[in-house]
């Protein structure tokens, strides 16, 4: 039972540092169609409740909406949590395995690149940055 208490608030806390951070948190598997299927360059934060998504991730995803070019939408899908918006999300990201935490950036509904775990587990958070800043750089207008 405690465990259970316990889980609810990491899970808690990580979506409020998406949401304090400025992502849209997508829950259901219409709302990542919707925001996917919009027009522009969007980022996809697959957060989780792992180590290296609180130490790494999260804080690589917050620092990225004060880059100079960044893309028109930050939004975030809970793996584990919210399933169905998950795996819709995944849908999207073809070439790619389930990866979390991940960062995927779309355009137009059609995956660019991804920040992959092994990307992000036992690397520095600064590392995640540079390597979202490159893709940031490549695929954003300023």
């Amino acid at each position: 039972m405690q465990f259970n208490f316990f889980m609810n608030d990491v899970v808690e806390i990580a979506r409020k540092e998406m949401v304090e951070a400025g992502y849209q948190e997508l829950t259901t598997p219409e709302d990542v169609d919707q925001v996917l299927n919009e027009e522009g360059t969007t980022l996809v934060m697959i957060n989780s409740v792992c180590g290296c998504a609180g130490g790494i991730a999260r804080p690589a995803a917050a620092y990225m909406k004060n880059y100079d070019k960044k893309p028109d939408r930050f939004v975030t899908v809970f793996a584990g949590q919210d399933k169905e918006a998950t795996a819709k999300a995944r849908s999207y990201f073809t070439g790619y395995a389930p990866s979390s935490p991940s960062f995927a950036l779309l355009k137009d509904g059609e995956i660019l690149t991804m920040v992959e775990r092994h990307e992000i587990e036992g690397h520095e958070p600064i590392q995640v940055v540079q390597k979202l800043e490159k893709a940031f750089d490549e695929y954003c207008g300023a």
